[in-house]
C-alpha cells in the first residue's frame, strides 16, 4: 500500500504511513487518499509584520490552477479574487491569501487540486466542508463566505485572520499559564458547543487549526474532514481520519465517533498548553495511538507542579479512554472551567454556558412562569437526594390511584388516603404514579363532571396506557377502621391482588393505608426490603388525617389552577403539621406559578429543612425543583439526571429534566427527553403539549403543529397546544393561520384571551402595523387589569410601548415596570432606544437584583443598549459579549449584530444574524415564557441586508426584499422600511 502523500510503500493494512505519519484510508483503494487540509499545517509568515493565519511553506508540489499550473501572485480567480501569495498546501489543495477586489479586503482562498476535482466523491467531500462549516456560525469558528468555480478551478473563500495558530504559540512559548490556557480552551469549547449543537463533529481538531487573533480570540477552522453525526451513510467503518497525535482512542481504532471524540482531542490540546508536550509521546505515531488506547496519561500536575489541582482533574477527565468516562458535552467542560474560575477569583459562578444555550423571562420573576405553563400539572415534580437502588427487575409500571370509597361517614377521609398510597407505591424505582390531576382532566374530557371513581379510572387507564389502577375503601370497624386496597390490570380490569388492614384509631389510618402498598409492590415485582418500604410508609403516616387532607385538597386545587385556594390548603396543612415538608414544597411550586419568587424560595428552603419526613424520591424531587426555581439549570440537570438514574420510572422527574434542558436552551436534549415520554405514553396530552412547545422553540414548526392538532382534537381549549400551534404557524410565515388560531383561543376563556391578545398584537407589530397593535393591546390591558392579572397587563404595556412614539412610549414603558417588575426587560429596551438612559439603567438594576446568570445577562444587555443608543458601539459590544458569557440569548445575538454593524465588523454581524435566523423558534417567544415576541424577528432581515451590503454580497438586495415584503402593510414612518427601500434603489443602480 503506497502512501498517497510521500509515496512510501507500506505493509498491507497499515493505517498510518511509516515514513510521514499520514493517515491512510483502508477503503476505496482506487482513490487517492485525501489528507486533512490542515496537515499543510499553518505557521509564521515571514513576510508579515506578525504571525499570520494559514501559512507554512510546504514541500508538496501541488498544481491547483484549472489549467494545471500553480497559481501565482497577481492571478485573478473569477474576475474577483487577486492572489497575493501561497499560504500552505495540503493533500486536497492549496490555500492562498487573496484580495477581494469587489470589497477591497483580504480573504483566504482554498483551491482544490484539479485531478481531485474530477473525482465525484472527492468533490463531494470538498462541498461537504462548505456545507458543514456554513451551518455552524459562531465567533470562535472561522467563517466561510462562498463556494466558487472559475476557469475550471474550484475554490472556497473564507475569513482571513491576521494572527498565529496555536501550534506557533506553543513553538515559541513552550507552555502557558493555567489561566491563559483555560481561557483558550474555553473559547474553543464554545466553538465546539455550537458545532455539536448542529450535529457536526470536527474530527481533526489540533493546535494547527486553532487560530489566535491579535485580540486573543481563538477560532477553530478546517472542518474539511468533519462529518455530520446524522450522515451515517458517509461514515465508513475502518477508515482512519484525522491527525495521529490528536486522535481519540475510538478514532484511532477506526470506530464511529461522536462529539466526545472532539472533547478528548481538546483534552490533549489542554494538556499540551499546560505542560508544553502532548500526553502520549513515542518514537512512532502508531505507538502513540497504542499508548492512548491502552494507558492512562501521566497527570499533568506531575509534569508541571504549578498546575491547579482542579485543572489537572479536569484534563484527566477529558482524557478518559472510554467516551462515557469523559465530559459528555462541551457545555460540561465550560461549566467546570467556570466553576474553577469562580473559585479562583471569588466571584459567583455563572453556571456554565449551557446551550440551546443557553434566558428566561422575568428575569426576575418571569422565568418561573414558563416552567409552570409548560408542566405544572405534574405536582409530583417536587423532590430529590438519595433514593434506594432500583430493583434488578422489571419493566416500568405506571399506576393510577382512583378515588377511594369513604364508608366511614367522616369527611376527613375524603381524598385523604390516595396521595399517601401513591407515594408509597413510588418507593419502588420502576413504578411511576400517574398524576391524579392530569387523570381528572382526561376524565372530564371523556365525561364532563365525572369523578375519578374505579370505572372512570379504568377508562383513563385504557386511554393513557396506564399499567395498573389501584382502588381503595375505608369502613368503620368497631372503634377502629378497616382499609382495603386492590390492584387492577389497567387494560383488562382483572384483579391482580387485594389486601386489607385494620387501624385502631384515626391517627393510625394513614400509616395502615401506606403499608398496604407493600404487598402490591411485591406483586408487581418490587424487591425492596420490606423494612425499607414500611419505613417510607411512616413518613406519611406521621401526619394527622386533617393535615393530610388539607395537603390533598391543596394538590387538587393546584391541579385545577385555583392557586389561591391551593395556598390556603397548604398553609392549613403546615399549621396542623409544622413538619410536613411536602406541604411546604407544594407552597413553593404554587408561588412559582404566581411568579412570586421570594415566597417560592422561602418555602423551598423550609421544605428542604423538613426532608426527614419525605420519602427518598420526594427528597430528590424537592432538590431538583429547588434548583429549577433558582435558575440553576446545570445543577437541576445534574440532580434530575441522578433522580431518574435511580428511579427510571419517575415520569415527573423525566418531565422536569426535559424542562431543565429547555430552560438552559439545550433544545435538542429537551426534545429528546420529551419524545421518550411521548413514545412511552402516546396518549398523554401533557407530555405531547410539552413536546409541541419544545419543538416550536427548536424551530421544528411542522412537528409542533402536528402535536398541537392531535391535542386539540381531544381538548380544543388546551392553552399550551393553542400557543404552540399559533407560534409555529407564525414561524412558518402562515400569518393568516396564526391569526385564526389566536382568535379561536380568545373565544375559549379569559386566560386564553389574554395570551391571544398579545399574540395578535405581535403579528401586527411584525408587519409594522403598530397602530393596530396598540388598539389590540389597549383592550387586552383593560381586560387583564379587570381580571387582576397585573403581570399579563405589564407585558402588554411593554409591547405597546415598543409600538408607540415618544413621549407615549416612555410613559407606557414606565407604567409597565411600575405595574410588574417582570416587564423590566422589554420595557427597559424601549427606554434605552428612546434615549432615557437613567430610566433604562434603573430597569437594568431591577433586573440585576437576581444573582442568577440569566438576569445578570439581561441586565448587561440593557446596559449595552444604553451605550448603543448613545453612539458608543464598542462599549455596547463589550457589554453584549459579557452578557453572552453569562447566558447566550437570542436577543443578545441580535444586540451583538447591531453593535457589530455600527463598527463595520460585517462578518461578525452576519454570523450573529445567521444564528438569529436559524434559531427562529427561540425568537417566537424570546424569554421562553410562551409570550409571543416575533416582532423582534422581522428586523433581522433588514440588519442582515446591511451586513451583506457591507461585505459587497449580491445577496443583500434579496434580503432587503424579504424585509420589505414582511413590512408591506406597515404604517407610515417605519424608519427601517424606508431605509431598506432606499438601499434597494441604490443597489438596483449599483448592484
Amino acid at each position: 500500500m503506497v502512501c498517497p502523500h510521500c509515496r512510501t510503500p507500506n505493509p498491507e493494512g497499515t493505517n498510518i504511513c511509516v515514513q510521514c505519519s499520514t493517515p491512510i484510508e483502508l477503503e476505496d483503494a482506487t482513490l487517492p487518499f485525501i489528507p486533512p487540509d490542515a496537515d499543510a499545517t499553518l505557521a509564521f509568515d515571514p513576510d508579515a509584520t506578525q504571525a499570520t493565519a494559514w501559512s507554512r511553506p510546504t514541500s508538496l508540489n501541488v498544481e491547483t490552477g484549472g489549467d494545471g499550473r500553480m497559481l501565482q501572485a497577481g492571478d485573478v480567480l473569477g474576475d474577483r479574487y487577486e492572489i497575493v501569495k501561497l499560504l500552505g498546501e495540503g493533500g486536497m489543495g492549496a490555500v492562498y491569501r487573496a484580495r477581494d477586489r469587489e470589497l477591497d479586503r483580504l480573504v483566504a482562498v482554498k483551491v482544490i487540486r484539479p485531478e481531485l476535482a474530477r473525482n465525484a466523491q472527492v468533490l463531494q467531500r470538498f462541498k461537504q466542508e462548505l456545507i458543514l462549516a456554513r451551518q455552524v456560525t459562531h465567533r470562535n469558528i472561522i467563517r466561510i463566505f462562498d463556494l466558487g468555480s472559475a476557469q475550471g478551478t474550484r475554490f472556497i473563500t473564507m475569513e482571513y485572520i491576521e494572527g498565529e495558530d496555536l501550534a506557533g504559540v506553543l513553538s515559541h512559548r513552550g507552555k502557558l499559564p493555567a489561566e491563559e490556557a483555560a481561557g483558550i480552551i474555553a473559547q474553543v469549547a464554545q466553538g465546539l458547543e455550537a458545532a455539536h449543537a448542529e450535529g457536526v463533529v470536527h474530527r481533526d481538531l489540533k493546535p494547527q487549526n486553532i487560530m489566535m487573533d491579535p485580540q486573543g480570540r481563538a477560532l477553530v477552522m478546517d472542518f474539511g474532514i468533519a462529518r455530520s453525526m446524522d450522515s451515517s451513510n458517509m461514515t465508513r467503518t475502518g477508515a482512519l481520519m484525522g491527525t495521529p497525535t490528536y486522535m481519540s482512542p475510538e478514532q484511532a481504532q477506526g470506530q464511529k465517533v461522536d462529539a466526545r471524540s472532539d472533547l478528548y482531542t481538546l483534552g490533549i490540546i489542554f494538556y499540551e498548553l499546560l505542560t508544553g508536550n502532548p500526553p502520549f509521546e513515542a518514537d512512532h505515531p502508531m505507538a502513540t495511538l497504542v499508548k492512548r488506547i491502552q494507558e492512562r496519561p501521566k497527570p499533568p500536575i506531575e509534569v508541571e507542579p504549578t498546575i491547579p489541582k482542579p485543572i489537572n482533574d479536569m484534563v484527566l477527565k477529558m482524557l478518559g479512554t472510554q467516551p462515557a468516562e469523559r465530559h459528555q458535552s462541551a457545555t460540561e467542560i465550560l461549566r467546570d472551567l467556570d466553576a474553577w474560575e469562580a473559585e479562583r477569583t471569588g466571584r459567583t459562578p455563572a453556571g456554565g454556558t449551557i446551550v440551546i444555550a443557553p434566558a428566561k423571562r422575568d428575569i426576575t420573576i418571569k422565568i418561573a412562569a414558563l416552567a409552570m405553563v409548560c408542566l405544572l400539572s405534574v405536582v409530583t415534580w417536587l423532590y430529590l437526594r438519595k433514593p434506594a437502588a432500583a430493583p434488578a427487575a422489571t419493566q416500568m409500571v405506571s399506576v393510577l390511584v382512583a378515588d377511594f370509597h369513604n364508608g366511614t361517614g367522616d369527611a376527613v377521609f375524603d381524598g385523604t388516603l390516595e396521595p399517601a398510597v401513591g407515594l408509597a407505591m413510588e418507593g419502588a424505582a420502576f413504578i411511576s404514579a400517574y398524576s391524579r390531576g392530569e387523570a381528572r382532566k382526561q376524565a372530564n374530557v371523556l365525561k364532563p363532571g365525572a369523578t375519578l371513581d374505579e370505572t372512570m379510572a379504568r377508562q383513563v387507564a385504557l386511554q393513557q396506557g396506564i399499567s395498573v389502577v389501584i382502588t381503595g375503601d375505608i369502613e368503620k370497624n368497631g372503634s377502629g377502621y378497616k382499609i382495603s386496597l386492590a390492584a387492577l390490570d389497567g387494560h383488562s380490569g382483572k384483579s391482580l391482588i387485594s389486601k386489607s388492614a385494620n387501624a385502631g384509631s384515626k391517627q393510625d389510618v394513614l400509616s395502615a393505608a401506606s403499608k398496604l402498598a407493600t404487598p402490591i409492590r411485591k406483586q408487581l415485582g418490587d424487591t425492596t426490603p420490606e423494612a425499607k418500604q414500611l419505613a417510607d410508609a411512616e413518613t406519611y403516616g406521621a401526619s394527622s388525617p386533617e393535615a393530610a387532607q388539607a395537603y390533598a385538597k391543596g394538590q387538587e386545587f393546584q391541579w385545577a389552577g385555583k392557586l389561591d385556594d391551593a395556598i390556603k390548603q397548604y398553609q392549613r396543612a403546615v399549621e396542623l403539621d409544622p413538619n410536613m415538608g411536602r406541604a411546604y414544597a407544594g407552597l413553593a411550586v404554587v408561588y412559582i406559578r404566581q411568579k412570586n419568587r421570594e415566597e417560592s424560595e422561602k418555602y423551598f428552603k423550609l421544605a428542604i429543612g423538613k426532608t426527614d419526613r419525605m420519602t427518598d424520591r420526594e427528597r430528590n424531587r424537592t432538590f431538583g425543583a429547588y434548583h429549577l426555581s433558582v435558575l440553576d439549570y446545570g445543577k437541576a440537570i445534574e440532580e434530575l439526571s441522578s433522580l431518574i438514574q435511580k428511579y427510571p420510572a419517575d415520569d415527573a422527574g423525566r418531565t422536569n429534566l426535559a424542562l431543565a434542558y429547555f430552560l438552559s436552551r439545550n433544545l435538542p436534549k429537551a426534545i429528546e427527553q420529551q419524545q421518550k415520554l411521548v413514545t412511552e405514553h402516546p396518549d398523554n396530552a401533557l407530555y405531547r403539549g410539552n413536546l409541541a412547545l419544545y419543538e416550536m422553540y427548536g424551530g421544528q414548526f411542522d412537528g409542533a403543529i402536528k402535536e398541537s392538532e392531535r391535542i386539540l382534537k381531544a381538548n380544543p381549549a388546551d392553552p399550551e397546544a393553542l400557543v404552540a400551534e399559533a407560534l409555529s404557524q407564525f414561524g412558518e410565515e402562515k400569518l393568516a393561520d396564526a391569526t385564526a388560531t389566536y382568535q379561536k383561543m380568545a373565544a375559549t376563556n379569559a386566560d386564553n384571551a389574554s395570551v391571544a391578545a398579545i399574540g395578535l398584537a405581535d403579528i401586527a407589530m411584525y408587519e409594522g402595523r403598530n397602530g393596530d397593535a396598540v388598539k389590540i393591546l389597549e383592550s387586552g390591558i383593560q381586560a387583564d387589569l379587570a381580571n387582576k392579572n397585573g403581570s399579563a397587563a405589564a407585558v402588554k404595556m411593554a409591547a405597546m410601548a415598543a409600538a408607540q412614539h415618544k413621549p407615549q412610549s416612555v410613559e407606557t414603558a414606565d407604567r409597565a415596570i411600575k405595574t410588574d417588575k417582570g416587564a423590566a426587560i422589554p420595557a427597559g429596551r424601549v427606554l434605552a432606544e428612546s434615549g432615557q438612559e437613567a430610566k433604562a439603567l434603573d430597569a437594568a438594576k431591577t433586573i440585576a437584583l437576581r444573582p442568577e446568570p440569566e438576569p445578570q445577562a439581561y441586565a448587561k444587555l440593557l446596559e449595552g443598549e444604553v451605550q448603543l443608543a448613545k453612539g458608543k458601539p464598542q462599549d455596547a459590544l463589550r457589554l453584549f459579549n459579557e452578557a453572552r458569557h453569562l447566558a447566550d440569548t437570542w436577543l443578545g445575538r441580535l444586540d451583538s449584530a447591531r453593535a457589530s454593524l455600527e463598527l463595520k465588523q460585517f462578518p461578525d454581524a452576519l454570523s450573529d444574524l445567521d444564528y438569529c435566523i436559524s434559531h427562529k423558534g427561540e425568537a417566537a417567544a424570546a424569554f421562553l415564557d410562551d409570550t409571543p415576541t416575533l416582532r423582534y424577528f422581522a428586523p433581522v432581515y433588514y440588519y442582515k441586508g446591511r451586513a451583506q451590503e457591507g461585505l459587497g454580497s449580491a445577496e443583500a438586495a434579496a434580503t432587503y426584499r424579504q424585509f420589505v415584503a414582511i413590512r408591506g402593510k406597515a404604517d407610515a414612518g417605519d424608519s427601517l422600511l424606508e431605509d431598506a427601500q432606499k438601499r434597494l434603489k441604490v443597489l438596483a443602480v449599483h448592484p
